[in-house]
């Protein structure tokens, strides 16, 4: 499912991350990597604020939609 719809306190484990080539080196670059655990916090007016590698990262809705768990 789409990091979107992930239950917020609720640690999951990134399985598959989408889009272009781009967009992909972007999220790895800011810590999402396969296999990574990733924490939703809260979600806000379609925004998501993560927690990835011990930081917290803002989400649009938009790049989370590319984030599978």
């Amino acid at each position: 499912m789409p990091l979107t719809f992930a239950d917020p306190g609720r640690v999951n484990i990134i399985k598959k991350i989408g889009g272009t080539p781009e967009v992909k080196q972007h999220l790895e670059d800011m810590g999402f990597n396969v296999g990574g655990r990733v924490c939703v916090i809260s979600a806000l007016g379609g925004n998501i604020i993560v927690r990835v590698k011990d930081a917290r990262v803002a989400l649009s809705s938009g790049l989370a939609a590319k984030i599978m768990v």
